[in-house]
């Protein structure tokens, strides 16, 4: 064979390895797959669509683990996030210390939990405005407060739930406070502590069950030992499915309870960490954001966003990403690998993936409408960064595809530094999408585009 055939059989070959990581996805964009799909900063763009799938899976240890902190800097003074064409990204308030988890109270106020602070901060803005308009500090004194729930859920909420790390209070509310009207009532009064400490709540959509998420205690569940057969049974029928024991006793769990903190059970096992909970609207779907184990290479364990089934067992830590063992604890627990739930939406190693909404609001276009949008906090644990983002989780009919787009990117400066790290989305009354980032204390707002005679691109 001539050496100009070769060349050609080789630029054929070359198109199609190209063309197998590539797809296209339900809107029509070029969606990236297999080993395309996992990139890091350099690769992230608004726009850029990614599917990644169990079978794309490096085997452990396929890179080194590496330590690789972000540097936290100042935003330089031309920095702002970038959005996909249509969009707009605009500054809406500053100086908040460590905001992260966001709420939208039915009358359009916004709740941010500066959970470093231990205080709960009101804003209000009209619709369409740039900035508040009036601030309120709602709570302080607080343990670490992260999620933030209205109940009953609709339209005339009476309480504010708040879960902090050890346990889950709530507040007297009515529509219009800027503070709280009463001191705080304990619903749940003992969460675990220490480890992952971030804990959310969100109610049911017939306020019947709350729901509350525990991360782990460890990163791998070292040091948690073999427990005798005979125990180990009369363990699981006391505590679910697959569940830890030791210092992860009752963790890596997302919890279920009455509205009044009662008749508790564990509602989902082996999730190392659901930062973020939400309800689906239409379905009632549960679902959680969650950060994967670290020290396994860079790609892997992928994070993951899932619905999430009461009984489902999520693989922590003997499994993961369905029946692959974990080398820290290879043949323990032989007996589950078949019943290990797999996640619906894997996302890039090490992103972790924290506060989780659902688009329920009207502006955007059509297309967006019952997709899910997720901040991506930004890896540590990776030798070249990724997270540091927004991204958006395509649902057609409730359901996950299993694809996720880079919505809201531009936080990381170069291989060292950052000035952003995204923590909290919610949706604003008029249909806005409110984006936290705890580096630099920021809250940004993202709006569909105007054009010149006022109508929408």
């Amino acid at each position: 064979m001539s050496i100009r055939a070769l060349v050609a059989m080789g630029t054929i070959f070359a198109l199609l390895a190209a063309a197998a990581e590539a797809q296209q996805n339900t809107s029509g964009g070029r969606v990236l797959t297999g080993a395309a799909a996992f990139g890091d900063w350099r690769d992230d763009a608004p726009g850029v669509w990614r599917h990644i799938t169990p079978a794309d899976l490096p085997p452990p240890g396929a890179t080194p683990s590496v330590a690789n902190v972000a540097r936290i800097v100042a935003r330089p003074a031309d920095a702002a996030p970038r959005v996909p064409p249509g969009f707009k990204v605009e500054l809406f308030a500053s100086g908040l210390k460590g905001p992260r988890a966001l709420r939208v109270a039915p009358n359009g106020d916004i709740f941010v939990a500066e959970t470093d602070a231990g205080r709960i901060r009101v804003l209000r803005a009209p619709d369409g405005a740039n900035k508040p308009s009036e601030t309120g500090t709602f709570a302080s004194g607080l343990g670490e407060p992260f999620g933030l729930a209205f109940y009953p859920p609709g339209p005339d909420p009476q309480w504010l739930y708040v879960a902090m790390t050890t346990k889950v209070v709530r507040f007297a509310y009515r529509s219009g406070d800027l503070r709280a009207r009463s001191r705080a009532r304990t619903v749940v009064p003992r969460l675990p502590g220490g480890g992952h400490s971030t804990r959310d709540v969100v109610f049911s959509n017939d306020g019947a069950r709350m729901f509350v998420s525990v991360g782990s205690a460890t990163n791998d569940a070292e040091g948690m030992g073999e427990r005798y057969p005979e125990g180990l049974q009369s363990f699981e029928a006391q505590h679910a499915l697959g569940a830890s024991w030791g210092r992860d006793t009752d963790r890596a769990t997302v919890l279920a309870f009455d509205p009044e903190g009662l008749n508790r059970k564990i509602f989902a096992t082996g999730i190392r960490n659901c930062v973020g909970l939400a309800v689906h609207p239409q379905t009632g779907d549960v679902w959680c954001s969650v950060n994967e184990r670290d020290g396994l290479g860079d790609d892997l364990v992928p994070d993951f966003i899932t619905r999430v089934r009461e009984g489902g067992f999520y693989g922590w830590p003997w499994f993961y990403i369905g029946a692959n063992p974990d080398p820290q604890h290879r043949g323990y627990r032989a007996e589950l690998k078949d019943k290990v739930t797999v996640p619906d939406v894997l996302i890039q190693s090490h992103s972790a993936s924290l506060q989780l909404a659902f688009y329920t609001g009207t502006q955007f276009p059509t297309e967006y409408h019952g997709d899910a949008f997720a901040a991506e906090h930004g890896s540590w644990n990776r030798a070249k960064r990724t997270g540091y983002k927004v991204v958006r989780v395509k649902l057609k009919d409730g359901v996950p595809t299993g694809e996720y787009q880079d919505f809201l990117t531009g936080f990381v400066v170069n291989d060292r530094s950052v000035w952003g790290r995204p923590v909290g989305v919610a949706v604003a009354h008029d249909g806005s999408l409110l984006v936290s980032e705890d580096a630099n204390g920021t809250i940004w707002i993202i709006r569909r585009q105007m054009t010149d005679d006022g109508g929408q691109k």
